[in-house]
């Protein structure tokens, strides 16, 4: 029986009602309602947080009440009631940072991989407003690893008609597959091949299509044709790229969000066959390699799956599924349960599961991914980030350059706020610091690293899930009150960075340029020079070992804070 949660304590702050509740052992996540119904908003595809917190922003008096998911829902606990405090000028939030109390090596959840529309792209010629698609992906994958520090790259439709592997009775032809994998091998990437969709000749009902490209998601008119071409596949790749390579570097994941009628035409029952079929097509090639799934929509089958691999005995290296507009819910009490101890891959995963929709443009999304990659930080082994471009064509190219797009970059490799936050969250040092944030915080979250050569970098940002608020709540702005403690004595040269309305946004950048669907050769020009991280103030020298500043923060905005010592230290 799943245990009813206890504890739960609404506390009022300005603008926003902040709940906490005690724990319950085996939970995966947690069901907040307000007034009966989910008070994490409509358009997040899980309505479920992972921890014991929610901040409940943009409403006013409610009845709140919590429930366990184990990751079935358990009862909801006894009703609180509270309403947000009234905004207040200058509400201030102390936040402490220790540099001399190392936690843990920095996880980095995003640097396992990327996301990218279906790669055959990096082979197109064609044009998206005025710039060439497949040379500009490729160019937004570089920095995606030389930037955020990516190792991998997932896209769909690797079997799909468009790169011609599989024709009845013909056969096997690789030659596009390859032309696109070494074009992802010598940007320093490697492929998680999520190995679908169904090649027309192979499928059951070639009918069933997703996308304006039509990838066909009928199951197999024949699983053992479909296993001998994933086999044969699998082959072909270790004799390219080398097997030790393909065991160290590459991923093979069954399918894509099969428990979606958009995506498997088929029932759950032949997702399980197709990945009993595929899991065994790529062991037969070498029994190190690593296959996966369920790659499922919203946290769905992953409970499914588990059970139905302990029956079949088929191989499960890692489990994957999606979420949007949300932190990742935690499975690892369900693992444990089934006696697994693999990786648990979000191989999506952004602000938004909804195409053209503008909260991923601006610095609300920057805000946001920071939130997320700081609650998987450590218990979640990828979280990523789905896409890394705009060149992106599922329900049709872009239309403008700014569309909302779900792309880090958009057509033409300006970064967005969401970019630069994942950069300066790769620039934190290998040391994880203690830090900790007090008062009516809200949405405000720090998190703070060193690097070896004494180097102390502090995230600073205030968020909130409710994508309503998408564009500014004055309400939810606070003043940091910031104290860094147990520097090394001496001197540090301090640099503030700052993403807001008015910092480090490209797109508010355009729209002051007069906005419209795409900019011209000298337009171009100058939203490439206004394509970098801003400062808030210039830098100044400040001495340890202990540091004080006071600054504003609205929401959504990030701060980027780094102490340089100016002698670097020996360690």
């Amino acid at each position: 029986m799943i245990a009813t949660p206890t504890g739960l304590r609404a506390v009022p702050g300005a603008g926003h009602v902040t709940l906490t509740w005690d724990p319950v052992p085996g939970a995966i996540g947690y069901l907040v309602h307000r007034d009966g119904a989910p008070a994490v908003p409509a358009e997040v595809d899980v309505p479920a947080v992972p921890a014991c917190r929610f901040v409940d922003t943009g409403h006013g008096f409610a009845t709140y009440t919590v429930a366990a998911l184990c990751p079935r829902q358990g009862p909801f606990s006894a009703p609180v009631e509270a309403a947000p405090l009234p905004a207040r000028a200058g509400t201030t939030v102390p936040v402490r940072v220790d540099a001399g109390r190392v936690t843990r090596e920095l996880p980095r959840p995003w640097t396992p991989m990327i996301g990218s529309e279906h790669l055959s792209h990096l082979l197109s010629t064609d044009r998206t407003g005025g710039r060439p698609i497949g040379e500009e992906l490729a160019a937004a994958l570089r920095l995606a690893r030389e930037e955020l520090g990516v190792k991998a790259v997932r896209a769909h439709a690797v079997l799909g008609d468009d790169l011609g592997v599989y024709r009845h009775g013909e056969p096997y032809d690789f030659t596009r597959i390859d032309a696109v994998y070494d074009r992802v091998v010598a940007l320093g990437l490697r492929p998680v091949v999520e190995l679908g969709f169904m090649p027309r000749d192979l499928a059951a009902d070639p009918s069933r299509t997703v996308f304006q490209y039509e990838a066909i998601i009928s199951p197999p008119k024949d699983f053992e044709a479909w296993g001998d071409l994933v086999r044969a596949l699998v082959e072909h790749l270790a004799a390219r790229y080398g097997l030790r390579d393909l065991i160290d570097r590459w991923a093979f994941e069954v399918w894509n969000e099969p428990n979606l009628d958009v995506f498997w035409s088929g029932t759950r029952e032949e997702y399980f066959l197709l990945y009993d079929v595929t899991a065994a097509a790529v062991r037969d090639v070498h029994p190190d390699l690593r296959v996966g799934g369920p790659a499922s929509a919203a946290n769905g089958w992953v409970e499914d799956l588990l059970a139905h691999v302990a029956r079949s005995g088929a191989a499960l290296d890692f489990v994957s599924t999606h979420t949007y507009g949300n932190a990742p819910l935690d499975w690892r009490p369900v693992l444990s349960a089934y006696g697994r101890d693999v990786p648990i891959w979000w191989t999506e995963w952004g602000p938004t599961p909804t195409h053209f929709h503008g909260i991923g443009d601006g610095p609300f999304g920057a805000a946001f991914v920071l939130h997320g990659m700081k609650s998987a930080a450590g218990r979640i082994d990828a979280l990523s980030h789905w896409v890394v471009s705009d060149h992106f064509e599922e329900l049709g190219r872009p239309p403008r350059l700014f569309h909302g797009g779900f792309g880090l970059l958009t057509v033409g490799n300006l970064r967005k706020p969401r970019f630069h936050a994942l950069a300066l969250a790769q620039r934190l040092g290998e040391a994880e610091l203690f830090s900790e944030v007090g008062g009516d915080a809200a949405g405000v979250e720090a998190w703070a690293a060193r690097h070896g050569d004494g180097r102390v970098g502090i995230l600073i940002w205030n968020g909130t899930l409710n994508s309503a608020q998408a564009a500014g709540a004055p309400e939810l702005a606070r003043v940091i009150d910031l104290t860094v403690e147990g520097l090394d004595r001496g001197t540090y040269t301090l640099t503030h960075h700052r993403i807001d309305a008015t910092h480090t946004n490209v797109e508010a950048v355009w729209q002051a340029m007069g906005g419209g669907d795409w900019p011209t050769g000298d337009q171009w020009e100058t939203l490439r020079r206004a394509d970098g991280l801003d400062r808030l103030t210039p830098p100044t020298t400040v001495t340890g070992p202990t540091l004080t500043l006071t600054f504003d923060l609205p929401m959504p905005a990030v701060s980027f804070l780094e102490l340089t010592p100016d002698r670097p230290s020996e360690a």
